[in-house]
């Protein structure tokens, strides 16, 4: 079982494997041991200003990057790990050296606020012995160590809203003037949502075996047009499509217009949403096309994508501002990968 310190600020940062840039989430995770292909040791792997970080805490990232590990027997996919180490590395270096600046600037944390934050993370157990049990495993039972983790992770917290939230917030007028900026990005192609039944005759059909098939669309269109619903018709394109649309009840999200055959495109420019076209030829195969929307060629407008474009901007910037913040404490820093 993973406990993890759920007190901190999550920053969403993409995890690049040749870059400066570091993973973020809620810093300083603290974990109980967790099966691996090869448990750590304590062994160093890495100095910050002559502190060392070991592989312990290179194990408890990577399972704080890979929360699925406990699905693989507590251990990561080989063809991940490596990306996986790589960025955990350079997480915990990062982590280190925010921790540092933290200290020289002489940050503090009120003893309130460390007390909520113990009280929070013995919640997290569902006996008191389990709490114990765990930090008799992971802190040799010193409830000042584990108090000291606690703090560390609050320290990092704290400077990490100061050096990158703050500078990270996208304003409304830098939100529109993108989409000013930017008209092409949010203009859409002419779509349709629709459904199917279609009939497949064999490869390299005989004319007995087109006319047969032929006669099969036409039963299926007799029926198509006396289903009413979408699930009516979607039940009925899971039982007699031959298509692999028929596990989705026949269902093909938005579509561009382009996309589709020419003749799909006029059976379903002459249909109302719920309508049903007649049986339609495309090379050997019949098809019976539902409408179920049409959307016109347009462009999203302003409130249409502000929320989702400030989430966009908001994690570019904060991308941005902390693989700086990275660059800025790595200078004059000695930090040595072993």
């Amino acid at each position: 079982m993973k406990y993890r310190l759920s007190i901190c600020a999550v920053v969403l940062l993409t995890i690049s494997a040749t870059s400066a840039q570091v993973a973020s989430h809620a810093p300083t995770q603290i974990s109980a041991p967790q099966k691996t292909t090869s448990q750590p040791t304590g062994k160093p792997v890495a100095r910050v200003n002559g502190t060392v970080l070991t592989d312990r805490d290179l194990q408890s990232e990577m399972f704080t990057m890979f929360p699925y590990a406990r699905q693989h027997n507590g251990s990561i996919p080989q063809e991940m790990e490596p990306g996986i180490r790589n960025g955990a590395l350079k997480m915990i270096i990062f982590e280190e050296l925010v921790y540092q600046e933290a200290q020289r600037r002489k940050m503090t944390v009120s003893p309130e606020r460390l007390s909520r934050a113990e009280a929070d993370f013995r919640k997290q157990f569902a006996t008191p012995g389990e709490y114990q049990q765990f930090l008799a495993t992971e802190f040799q039972g010193s409830q000042q160590q584990l108090r000291e983790k606690i703090k560390r992770s609050l320290l990092i917290e704290q400077l990490l809203k100061t050096e990158v939230d703050k500078k990270s917030t996208v304003s409304l007028a830098e939100l529109k003037a993108y989409y000013d900026k930017n008209p092409d990005r949010f203009k859409y192609p002419e779509s349709f949502s629709f459904q199917t039944i279609t009939i497949l005759p064999p490869e390299k059909a005989t004319p007995s075996q087109l006319k047969e098939g032929r006669k099969r669309a036409d039963d299926a269109f007799r029926q198509a047009k006396a289903a009413k619903t979408d699930e009516a018709f979607g039940m009925l394109a899971e039982k007699i499509s031959e298509d692999d649309y028929r596990v989705m009840m026949g269902y093909h999200k938005p579509v561009d217009r382009a996309k589709l055959p020419p003749v799909v495109v006029q059976a379903l420019l002459a249909l109302q949403p719920g309508q049903v076209s007649d049986v339609i030829q495309v090379e050997q195969a019949y098809t019976i096309v539902r409408l179920v929307k049409h959307v016109p060629a347009g462009k999203a407008t302003f409130d249409e994508v502000k929320a989702s474009l400030q989430k966009e901007l908001q994690q570019k910037k904060t991308n941005d501002v902390r693989a700086s913040f990275d660059k800025q404490l790595h200078q004059g820093a000695k930090v040595e990968v072993l």
